[in-house]
């Protein structure tokens, strides 16, 4: 007789394995037996010739039955498309890099058409040799590879006053993560000179565009880890990603990453443009603003199950998957809720987290077929806990537009469909 306090269970592994086929079914039609199923036992079509050849497009493009893996925009939110913005399906993705093709977007002036032969970059300003940079210029630098988020201010913006917009890809999905490869903005600034103490300096940014979205940067963080990027993910920039070079500005707003990069002016003092002062600022609720909100605070949203990822099986074993993210580091831990903020279940991190990256988490666990109020919450390497709404409009009220890190919360419904709710 075997002790039961002592008998090797088995381990999900084994049960996904061994019960999952029988299992899935019975879960959904009962102690029934499953009948066989003919994608099995019958020979399909695409066993019985030759597949496709070599692509005859130049360039791969997703299969087809992934047509719904796209960039989506809001009618209401977006109507004027030259200066809009799209999101990003992160509810369909995995892991954590962002392909270019469906990487969200954001122009003040529309995605401009320009070659590498007509690209120019100028240094000047409070530099000893003010110099002009072609594109194969920059290419002779040393240069660096490094995975980094762009995540825009307005992120979740318009979820400060109640729950908006129904899904991860609408909520969060003003964000992407990408290897870029560049040289680093210290080394260009060095070879300009940068003459005596730089102690209190800025640098003012901005891109070829009409638009051109000039932005002040402290001279502490340009001289720290400030991209000029002219690759991502291995390839070109996309034109909509400021082809050929970009600005990369790890941890900050996406606004500061300044696309088709043309100028670097080193200052005595902050330009404070419209993009830093009526743009970009945080109104607080006594109508005061706050500027200089740079940095983007530690975030997570779960992506599956979600509004757009509901649950498809019946109750058993599950995955829930999530992105946490912070401009401060690392993340080093993310929490997750299925009551609404009641209790706490530490997820699972995909690989350990990088600074100013994304990092993917998932909570391996069961579904009872009930509701469940699904949170998250990352920390990163600083101890920062990401917020509730409520803590955040205790400081901030509800007029604010930028930097909403809150912790989002979906409704998970009996039929596995899940809603955008606020949980007070």
């Amino acid at each position: 007789m075997t002790d039961s306090s002592n008998a090797i269970k088995p381990s999900r592994r084994a049960f996904l394995s061994g019960a999952a086929a029988a299992g899935a079914a019975l879960a959904a039609t009962g102690a029934q037996a499953q009948a066989p199923d003919p994608m099995i036992t019958e020979v399909q079509p695409w066993a019985s010739g030759l597949g496709d050849g070599v692509d005859a497009s130049p360039y791969g493009l997703p299969i087809r039955h992934e047509a719904d893996v796209v960039r989506r925009n809001v009618e209401w939110l977006t109507a004027d498309t030259i200066s809009s913005i799209n999101f990003t399906p992160i509810h369909a993705l995995d892991g954590t890099i962002t392909p270019q093709g469906c990487a969200f977007e954001r122009h003040h002036s529309g995605a401009i058409d320009m070659t590498k032969a007509d690209y120019r970059l100028m240094i000047n300003g409070l530099v000893d040799r003010p110099l002009i940079f072609t594109y194969d210029d920059l290419l002779r630098f040393p240069r660096e590879n490094h995975v980094y988020f762009c995540e825009c201010a307005a992120n979740t913006g318009m979820e400060w006053a109640g729950a908006q917009l129904n899904g991860a890809q609408f909520t969060h999905g003003m964000i992407h993560n990408m290897e870029y490869s560049g040289v680093p903005l210290r080394t260009l600034l060095n070879e300009a000179g940068l003459s005596g103490d730089m102690a209190g300096k800025w640098i003012y940014v901005e891109g070829h565009d009409a638009s051109s979205n000039g932005r002040s940067i402290p001279m502490e963080k340009a001289l720290d880890d400030v991209l000029v990027a002219f690759k991502a993910n291995g390839e070109a920039l996309r034109k909509e990603h400021g082809y050929p070079v970009r600005l990369v500005v790890p941890g900050w707003e996406g606004n500061m990453w300044i696309k088709w990069l043309r100028r670097v002016e080193v200052m005595d003092n902050a330009v404070e443009s419209r993009e830093e002062t009526s743009k970009y600022t945080d109104t607080l609720a006594d109508g005061t603003s706050r500027k200089w909100t740079w940095v983007m605070d530690a975030k997570s949203v779960i992506t599956s199950p979600s509004p757009q990822a509901p649950i498809k099986h019946g109750p058993g074993p599950m995955v829930i998957s999530g992105l946490a993210w912070s401009g401060q580091g690392a993340i080093t831990r993310v929490d997750v809720s299925k009551d609404g903020g009641i209790t706490w279940e530490t997820a699972r991190l995909a690989k350990p987290g990088e600074r100013m990256a994304l990092t993917r988490f998932y909570l391996d666990t069961t579904w009872d077929g009930g509701e469940m109020l699904l949170q998250s919450r990352a920390i990163d390497e600083t101890g920062y806990v990401q917020p509730t709404k409520a803590q955040l409009r205790e400081v901030r009220g509800e007029n604010s537009i930028y930097h909403n890190n809150c912790i989002q919360t979906w409704h998970v419904l009996p039929t596995g469909e899940a809603e955008n709710v606020e949980v007070s």
